[in-house]
């Protein structure tokens, strides 16, 4: 098990460094480039390749979107009253309570735990949350009202194709589907590479809030899965995934919302680091649990 474990968690830390040390030592990463080319080309191209080739069926997209909404209801109301308890600025942490990094750590970590079939159900998850946190959080953090920006965000093409595929069972020609797969194969490497350059350009201050908000994040994301699952009564793959993206650290993109719209950014960026950090030492007890059961 311990093996396993390492197994899972090794590649994803060492891809991270990687692009923190990068940073560190000065060398150049054009990281709003390799960002917009990961969301606009490589995420696209990933969904549809591996629900191409794993052939999700729409009961288990069903599933996948079921319990999305289940826990995001609970983390919704939990982190409600948990901002006005703690009199933080909803505008400035709702969305870092309620958007993990379902992506750049989601993505890799349900892969390496739980193989293709893990992918495909970690992918409909990080479907949907797209599609809300780029059009929800905005909207937050900014006040204004512009209910349709999503259907601008090319993740939202890749979603359409994907369903199509699945309701119709069609696959792609050999050609697209090399294509896709090729393209798309950089997408989870980049995006831990990039997850590593951007802590390493992360200010950090503000650290009493940060830690109560990372501790929020984590703990409540956890909880809300936990609750979930039990209620629906998942267990094997699509518990797992669940359970890991639910408990995934502050997204990066919600530092960049913050910046962009001046809502508390050097303290939402200093979260996005030690949730990073502190979802390391939640990640080894949490897959110690999970991976015998989707064995």
């Amino acid at each position: 098990m311990a093996a396993h474990l390492f197994s899972v968690l090794a590649p994803v830390m060492v891809a991270v460094l990687a692009g923190y040390f990068w940073a560190r030592k000065g060398q150049p990463f054009d990281r709003d480039m390799v960002s917009r080319l990961v969301m606009v080309l490589g995420a696209p191209c990933l969904i549809v390749s591996t629900l191409d080739q794993t052939r999700l069926s729409v009961q288990a997209l069903a599933d996948v979107l079921f319990a999305y909404a289940a826990v995001l209801l609970v983390t919704v109301i939990a982190s409600v009253v948990m901002l006005r308890l703690c009199c933080l600025p909803w505008r400035s942490w709702f969305n870092v309570l309620v958007f993990p990094n379902v992506g750049n750590m989601g993505l890799p970590l349900c892969l390496l735990a739980f193989g293709d079939t893990g992918l495909a159900l970690a992918l409909a998850w990080f479907m949907v949350n797209s599609l809300l946190h780029f059009s929800i959080a905005p909207l937050v953090a900014s006040g204004e009202r512009d209910f349709l920006a999503f259907l601008r965000h090319p993740i939202i093409w890749s979603v359409a194709a994907a369903l199509a595929m699945i309701a119709t069972d069609a696959s792609l020609p050999d050609w697209l589907a090399n294509t896709v797969s090729l393209v798309g194969g950089f997408t989870i490497p980049l995006m831990l590479i990039t997850l590593g350059v951007s802590l390493y350009g992360l200010p950090l201050k503000h650290l009493r809030v940060a830690t109560l908000v990372s501790l929020l994040r984590l703990g409540l994301g956890l909880l809300a899965a936990w609750l979930v699952c039990e209620w629906l009564g998942l267990d094997g793959v699509l518990r797992g995934v669940v359970m890991v993206q639910s408990s995934m650290p502050v997204a990066v993109f919600n530092y960049l919302f913050a910046e962009r719209y001046q809502r508390d950014a050097s303290a939402v960026a200093a979260s996005v680091l030690v949730s990073t950090v502190l979802s390391f030492m939640v990640l080894v007890p949490l897959l110690s649990l999970l991976l015998p059961d989707a064995g």
